[in-house]
């Protein structure tokens, strides 16, 4: 993912709807706008906690699937029926 899309992912976890937008084409923390009166815009700290979290999340997920491809190889299976039967 892009730091674009990791900002795009972070804020849409944080609240439901449309409720933020971008004052410009660049889409960053600075032209961050909030289109519901009720939510309060998040810090930058906040946001970058968010993007973290889902990049260590993503991460994780890596790992794990990698750990699970091993144990597969080391009970025998080839590369071939691993990608075939669980596409990793």
């Amino acid at each position: 993912m892009t730091d674009k899309e990791y900002l795009h992912f972070a804020l849409a976890q944080m609240h439901t709807g449309q409720w933020f937008g971008f004052s410009s084409d660049e889409h960053s923390y600075s032209t961050l706008i909030i289109h519901d009166s009720s939510i309060t815009k998040p810090t930058e700290a906040e946001v970058n906690a968010k993007i973290q979290e889902l990049k260590d999340a993503e991460a994780n997920a890596e790992t794990k699937k990698a750990s699970a491809k091993q144990k597969l190889l080391d009970l025998g299976l080839t590369e071939e029926e691993i990608k075939l039967t669980f596409g990793i």
